[in-house]
């Protein structure tokens, strides 16, 4: 009798266990966001002026569990606000806006917030196998084991450049979703062959070109950066068809067309095209023009 009581007492503890956090997340995905965060989101986030409804309540549903599920911590001092929280948030989710399902970065738990850039150890070994220990100042870092760290001054900046480019919130997370394959290499998890066979195709030919455009110091819409790696370059990448999808679709089509079929949502809908860009007339490799 006592085994059996035992048992019982087990069992109606597991179930506790599942459900609490259930009828939890269910509680928080059912209640709005406040007037304040749709606020925050509007002044922050410029993709969402130009989304449909559907595709804000969406975002909002997105965001409402990123909030629930997710820890902030402030680093170096600094205090986490609301603002923070939202505007993150909201910033990640647009990389989930198209996907399908209500998952929220699965493995992820926690946000680092800091003030400003931070520092980081770093260890260098060269060819010879000489060890440099050196310390380096980033924007942001996206861990495997579940953390990403922001720069909250870069997270500011994002909407607030022009022309838009860099947004370190877009291009952390995107490391984030390209570890869900196993591996961070600049190829997220895809479902088949067939589309790892045209992914590869066409980010390897556009990660050489500009490889060679950094060397030579040509610039375009993708920051050089990309260069250093595959998985660099698909985070730049990413970057580029949240923030500058016209000149993307423009410049490289292919590549912004394996994007759409990604993250199945057409960003070019969001913004009307910039205007197009002066003829150039002067000096180039000493050739007048």
């Amino acid at each position: 009798m006592e085994a059996l009581v035992t048992v019982s007492l087990i069992v109606a503890a597991l179930l506790v266990a599942w459900a609490v956090p259930r009828w939890r997340l269910r509680r928080a995905l059912s209640r709005p966001l406040p007037p304040g965060a749709l606020a925050t989101i509007e002044r922050n986030v410029a993709q969402f002026r130009g989304m449909d409804g559907a595709q804000r309540a969406r975002l909002e549903r997105l965001v409402r569990r990123f909030l629930h599920e997710k820890t902030f911590v402030g680093c170096a001092g600094l205090e986490v606000t609301d603002e923070m929280r939202v505007t993150i948030a909201a910033q990640a989710c647009l990389l989930l806006l198209g996907t399908r399902g209500d998952a929220v970065y699965p493995t992820l738990h926690s946000v680092l917030v800091y003030p400003g850039a931070f520092l980081v150890p770093r260890r260098q070994v060269d060819e010879a196998g000489v060890v440099t220990e050196e310390r380096q100042d980033l924007l942001g870092e996206s861990w495997g084991d579940g953390r990403v760290i922001l720069s909250w001054d870069h997270v500011q900046r994002a909407d607030n450049e022009e022309p838009p480019s860099h947004n370190v919130v877009l291009h952390e997370f995107a490391h984030q979703l390209d570890s869900e394959s196993g591996s961070t290499n600049g190829a997220p998890y895809l479902g088949s062959a067939e589309r790892y066979r045209s992914w590869s195709e066409v980010l390897s030919r556009d990660f050489a070109a500009l490889r060679h455009d950094a060397w030579f110091g040509q610039q375009g819409v993708l920051d050089h950066y990309g260069a250093t790696n595959p998985a660099e370059f698909f985070a730049v990448a990413t970057e580029a068809f949240f923030e500058q999808p016209h000149r993307l679709a423009e410049r490289h089509g292919a590549l912004y067309e394996e994007f759409l079929k990604y993250y199945r949502v057409d960003t070019r809908a969001w913004s009307a095209p910039p205007a197009p860009e002066p003829a150039f007339h002067g000096m180039a490799y000493g050739q007048w023009q």
